[in-house]
């Protein structure tokens, strides 16, 4: 299978950096503090901000109070976040200004283990505390669509959650899913299902980039 775009918009934490064991220590330490089924949190949490998780899960705390203390802890630990197989490499063969990264973390946390995992920083970041809703809503892929200069049907997103699959067709962009977070079945939305991003195969062709999925 064959896409070309002008520009690939990747999620962060399960697409470029694995964060999952420090996510999920985050939030079961969270949610036995509030007697709260960890199980049920963890799957809420993935791909969403930290806001829309605690309305979700706990619409009795004060969300604000939670989330301030949540991000602190996300933004300072280094431990349970690594570097995805094959990210660096595949980032520094993209042109610059060619990618943008959308994530539902807030941007000290974003650029905490983008700085820890060594990984190339993009010209455009999208961070959950710089929009208005969050994923599954398009507003993050549109705004860095916009600022990348690309219309979204020139855009292409790279992600592994549900909800950020439907915030790229949401916002008239096609979605290839990594299934890191989720199984293959639960990514089933996307145009295009692998394993890692280090099986993408991406090439610049002209002035529009190609990428091969196996």
């Amino acid at each position: 299978m064959q896409f070309r775009c002008k520009a690939i918009l990747f999620d962060l934490d399960g697409v470029l950096v694995d964060s999952a064991e420090r996510v999920e220590r985050t939030w079961r330490e969270w949610a036995a503090r509030h007697s709260l089924d960890p199980v049920t949190v963890i799957a809420a949490a993935h791909g969403r901000r930290t806001l829309e998780t605690v309305h979700m899960v706990a619409p009795h705390l004060s969300a604000d109070a939670e989330v301030d203390a949540l991000e602190a802890n996300e933004a300072m630990s280094a431990e349970g976040v690594y570097e995805v197989e094959g990210a660096r490499e595949l980032l520094k063969e993209l042109p610059l200004g060619s990618w943008a990264i959308v994530t539902s973390g807030v941007r000290s946390v974003a650029a905490f283990r983008i700085r820890h995992t060594g990984l190339p920083a993009p010209s455009v970041m999208i961070c959950a505390d710089e929009i208005v809703r969050g994923k599954p809503d398009p507003e993050g892929y549109l705004n860095a669509a916009a600022r990348l200069g690309r219309s979204a049907r020139e855009c292409i997103v790279i992600e592994d959650a549900p909800p950020g699959i439907e915030a790229a067709h949401a916002a008239g962009m096609r979605a290839i899913a990594v299934a890191s977070t989720y199984p293959r079945e639960r990514l089933a939305s996307a145009d295009a299902v692998v394993e890692s991003v280090s099986d993408l195969h991406i090439a610049q062709d002209g002035d529009e980039l190609r990428i091969d999925v196996p």
